[in-house]
């Protein structure tokens, strides 16, 4: 039998489950220190804890760390990670390096329901939810994880369709007996779905990125099937009545495609859609995946399509495309083929 695993734990969790045990309720606020603070990966390193308690635990508990299987390395320092799941499946993940910053880029799902048509994840369809564990594995059990600066939920899957795991790995992320990282080092993706929208706003301080990639309902129902059950305009009017105040921001995603979405009618729209909403607008080239028709916009035309919006008033940058070589880059990430 599959022992249950400490790793993924609240510190509520923790306390509950040493109660009943029969420890002590401070043994909570103990394990919780070995488990997201220490470099250890076993119950029996956790030395200030009684033989008794780690013989109790061991029995009943794993650790609950999954090493990487596969570590792949771009020509630009990117890293991507293969992790595998508990349910036999497997995910990646993406370290990206740039001067100071480590950023990670976390999966959430294995596979993903949404379908949109310019992301190998969608294709691979649905395969399973991760565990707030698994979540945050991907940032506990890479090398560089003392060092990561920024954590952004935009590897496989739709975050707002496994909400609870995710905000519970957010929780154990940036709670003091937890990894105390600040909010402000997180950014979550998602694609727009509203229930989850309103939850997130309301329960997590962390960044929001909302998938857009264009203005217009017909265009945007055809790339991204979200759109027949939660409109764009929905997700704004959502995002208009929150304060984000001064520090916690919104961005839009938005990979520019040739002869799509890339228009001067298509700038207009972006600034009228978005009048009174403080945010930025990223940018993204898009990596060519099989079986799609879309096809990315030249540098030109994304130069200008930026220079568009920022006349607008609207801060806009361009992402830079990192670890494409690997298939790390936005868009690419895929697992369907490989099973355990």
């Amino acid at each position: 039998m599959v022992k249950e695993a400490l790793f993924g734990k609240t510190l509520d969790e923790l306390q509950e489950l040493v109660l009943n045990m029969g420890l002590p309720k401070f043994t909570a606020k103990q394990l919780a220190d070995w488990l997201y603070k220490k470099e250890v990966s076993s119950i029996e390193e956790m030395t200030n804890l009684s033989k008794k308690a780690r013989q109790l635990l061991t029995d009943n508990y794993s650790f609950g760390l999954t090493n990487a299987t596969k570590i792949q390395e771009s020509v630009d320092g990117t890293k991507k990670y293969l992790f595998p799941t508990n349910q036999g499946k497997f995910i990646e993940t993406a370290m990206i390096p740039d001067r100071d910053r480590k950023t990670v880029c976390v999966s959430s799902q294995v596979g993903c329901k949404m379908g949109c048509l310019f992301c190998m994840t969608g294709k691979q369809g649905f395969q399973g939810q991760l565990s707030a564990g698994e979540i945050v594995n991907q940032i506990r059990n890479i090398p560089e994880w003392q060092e990561v600066t920024n954590i952004v939920y935009m590897g496989m899957g739709e975050p707002f369709d496994n909400l609870d795991e995710v905000l519970k790995s957010t929780q154990i992320l940036t709670s003091e007996w937890g990894f105390a990282m600040s909010p402000r080092r997180i950014t979550v993706s998602s694609i727009g779905i509203v229930p989850g929208l309103v939850r997130f706003l309301n329960e997590s301080e962390a960044h929001l990125a909302i998938s857009l990639h264009t203005p217009f309902h017909d265009e945007r129902q055809k790339l991204m099937p979200v759109e027949i059950a939660y409109p764009l305009e929905e997700v704004l009017n959502e995002i208009r009545e929150w304060d984000f105040g001064r520090q916690r921001r919104v961005s839009f995603e938005y990979i520019v495609f040739h002869g799509l979405n890339d228009t001067p009618a298509h700038v207009r729209e972006m600034a009228r859609i978005l009048d009174g909403i403080k945010c930025r607008i990223n940018l993204i080239r898009f990596h060519p995946i099989p079986n799609t028709p879309l096809k990315g916009t030249d540098e030109a035309t994304l130069v200008e399509f930026k220079e568009g919006l920022e006349k607008k008033g609207i801060t806009t940058t361009i992402r830079a495309s990192r670890g494409q070589d690997i298939y790390a880059a936005c868009g690419l990430l895929s697992t369907k083929a490989l099973v355990k």
